[in-house]
């Protein structure tokens, strides 16, 4: 492998697959990184996108790798897959890292592309980790070299193309979707590490619990960095017995991870997943799911004033008025929050999370409101009857301001009858009340005021 030294950027370059790397510090480089595959029959997951057959296990195995973005969640893959490829590909390989790497760095290395084609006619890999760093200007400028074919492009994200890439970009490029590591494919990584006697820890004879291993693959989350590297960790911080054999125990396994690392970004996918996840789960009246999705959320450093305020919105959204008490209780809980933070407030979150999902539900006001937003931007918006309009000066009386008001206090069970709405409009009805919780009686008191409007004959 060939290092470009091109300032700050974090770029390297391999020449063409079978050429040999220098001596490496391999000793120094974490079990991660020593044991990243090099093959496609070393690397693990992915089999619906890589698996023998798949379209692009043949374009990359046929040397037409077209430019593509692998999305997917930290740990499963995408930088080895990137890898793989260079390995695999006859074309000249760049690493870039969107981290550290600027447009000047881009540029020099499709300069040496251009010269690189016309001298050997070798064709040229960029892969861009972490393209979501770039800002828009910086894709703007990958652009060009992309369309034109000077490079065929790689690009790695953890976040959703749709949103962090810009659509040109996208529009060139196919979208390969990398899932998180299942437990067996984590534990499959494991094991191997631990056999390895080249790059992994085949030669520190680790005898690792069968219960360790089990919470090691739980608490990776998916991530098989993390899992390496938390394992690599525990057996160097064991020591052998007399007979050599480091045995590594459920509470070493716990002792290096600390606390399990939530996948969770609080500006990206899994932030906007999570709460609709919440949001659905209330109003399918899931306690159970509910909690453990603010749960979610909570354990992982999410704000929450942000979880309490999509409560509140949720107690007039989707309870509403068939239990009006679901958002005094939200209130209440916000001002928790505000008093003792966390974690104390989580209990205040969680009383306000299974309220909400144990109350009746009713979107009557939801669809109200939202029929009124329709009808105030597409309906003239007719002048305020004169009867319903306050007449504080004499012109005003005379005008006939507030003239043939009904003050419902001087009427029998302090209500009368009188049209409260615009001449044009005196048929909407907006207010549809369900039969669900508290709105069953409102219903029942709107069919005796309004009878006929409601429908039902006085």
């Amino acid at each position: 492998m060939t290092l470009f030294d091109l300032g700050s950027a974090d770029i390297q370059g391999k020449k063409a697959a079978g050429d040999k790397a220098g001596p490496s510090p391999k000793s120094t480089m974490p079990l991660a990184a020593r044991m990243r595959p090099r093959n496609f029959s070393e690397y693990v997951g992915q089999q619906h996108i890589i698996g023998e057959g798949k379209v692009l296990r043949k374009a990359i195995e046929s040397d037409q790798l077209p430019s593509i973005i692998l999305w997917g969640p930290p740990g499963s893959g995408k930088t080895t897959l990137a890898e793989v490829i260079a390995n695999v590909s006859s074309s000249y390989y760049v690493h870039m890292s969107a981290v550290t790497a600027g447009v000047a760095d881009l540029r020099k290395v499709v300069d040496e592309a251009r010269r690189r084609g016309k001298e050997t006619g070798q064709r040229t890999i960029l892969f861009i980790d972490e393209i979501h760093r770039f800002n828009k200007g910086q894709q703007d400028a990958v652009l060009p070299y992309v369309e034109n074919g000077e490079v065929t492009f790689i690009g790695a994200t953890t976040e959703n193309p749709s949103f962090e890439v810009i659509s040109a970009l996208l529009s060139r490029s196919r979208v390969f979707t990398l899932n998180a590591l299942t437990d067996d494919e984590i534990r499959t990584i494991v094991e191997r590490a631990l056999k390895d006697t080249e790059n992994g820890l085949g030669t520190m004879n680790n005898d690792i619990a069968p219960d360790a291993l089990q919470q090691l693959v739980t608490l990776s989350n998916g991530d098989a960095r993390v899992a390496l590297n938390a394992l690599e960790m525990a057996a160097q911080a064991v020591k052998p017995d007399k007979d050599g054999i480091r045995h590594v125990s459920l509470n070493d396994i716990e002792e290096s991870m600390q606390k399990r690392a939530l996948l969770y970004d609080k500006a990206g996918d899994q932030h906007y997943d999570l709460i609709s996840a919440l949001h659905k789960t209330l109003r399918g009246s899931d306690p159970d799911a509910a909690l453990y999705w603010m749960g979610r959320m909570l354990e992982a450093g999410e704000d929450p004033l942000y979880i309490v305020r999509r409560l509140i919105r949720f107690a007039s959204e989707d309870v509403g008025m068939a239990d009006p008490q679901a958002l005094v209780v939200c209130v209440a809980a916000q001002q928790a929050v505000h008093f003792v933070g966390m974690p104390e407030c989580n209990l205040a979150l969680a009383e306000a999370v299974v309220y909400l999902a144990t109350a009746p539900k009713s979107n009557s006001l939801y669809t109200a409101y939202s029929n009124v937003q329709q009808d105030v931007e597409r309906t003239r918006n007719d002048p305020v009857p004169l009867h319903l309009r306050n007449a504080p000066t004499r012109l005003m009386k005379n005008l006939g301001y507030g003239k043939g008001y009904k003050y419902a206090h001087n009427f029998e069970g302090h209500f009368v009858e009188q049209q409260n709405l615009p001449e044009s409009m005196k048929n909407k009805r907006y207010y549809l009340p369900s039969d669900q919780g508290f709105e069953k009686t409102i219903l029942a008191r709107l069919k005796v005021w309004w009878g006929e409007r409601m429908g039902d004959k006085k």
